[in-house]
């Protein structure tokens, strides 16, 4: 009687000790899926997050957020080599020019727009639009130089080239404004709307600084 109380006492200490090692095992399993789910959670979070906000982000600054029309497509292929023209300007003006402020308005020049036109080019690519349109080099835009003009300009030396380049300078930021302003009237994308506003209101104010350089000349 003894030993079958003795062993039926073994069963149920084994018994419980294999239901509580069971219960345990259980109560791991469960914390450790949830604590899995939750890691796999922030895994999935950290994965797809950055992802989800990095890529609309990339291709919002590549062809500008929002929607776009054909008069924001040209805007940018016509400014382009606007600008383009600009910058070609300004780097005559390296051992020819000899007014200071000249010097200091063709460093603000390089600085403004060489950045837009990535910005623009970038643009037209997020668009899937060519950076040239039909109208071909852009001589026959408003305000570009003629190749006899760009030739003079690197003829003159001194305060003579200061003149001329103040002169073709504003005669070409008045053709960039007019462009600009027809964005502003009739584009669409608020991006290119805001470089439009960008435009007109620096390089009417170099104009001004320009007329000013001149009247002293």
């Amino acid at each position: 009687m003894r030993a079958f109380t003795h062993r039926t006492a073994r069963k149920s200490a084994l018994a419980g000790a294999v239901t509580a090692t069971a219960l345990l095992l259980a109560a791991c399993g469960a914390e450790d899926g949830t604590s899995g789910m939750d890691h796999g959670g922030a895994s999935t979070s950290v994965t797809v997050s950055p992802s989800a906000t990095t890529t609309p982000g990339a291709g919002a600054e590549a062809g500008a957020p929002g929607a776009f029309n054909d008069a924001d497509v040209m805007f940018a292929q016509m400014m382009i080599p606007h600008h383009q023209q600009a910058l070609e300007m300004a780097k005559l003006a390296d051992g020819r020019a000899e007014d200071p402020e000249v010097k200091k308005l063709v460093a603000a020049i390089e600085r403004a727009q060489d950045p837009e036109i990535q910005k623009m080019k970038a643009w037209l690519k997020g668009w899937g639009k060519p950076e040239s349109a039909a109208h071909g080099s852009g001589h026959g835009m408003s305000g570009m130089m003629s190749d006899q003009d760009m030739q003079d300009l690197a003829a003159a030396k001194g305060k003579a080239f200061d003149r001329t380049f103040a002169e073709l300078m504003i005669a070409h930021h008045d053709g960039a404004v007019a462009m600009a302003k027809d964005e502003q009237k009739n584009g669409r994308n608020a991006t290119a709307r805001k470089l439009a506003d960008d435009v007109v209101r620096t390089q009417s104010a170099e104009v001004a600084q320009l007329r000013t350089i001149l009247d002293r000349l």
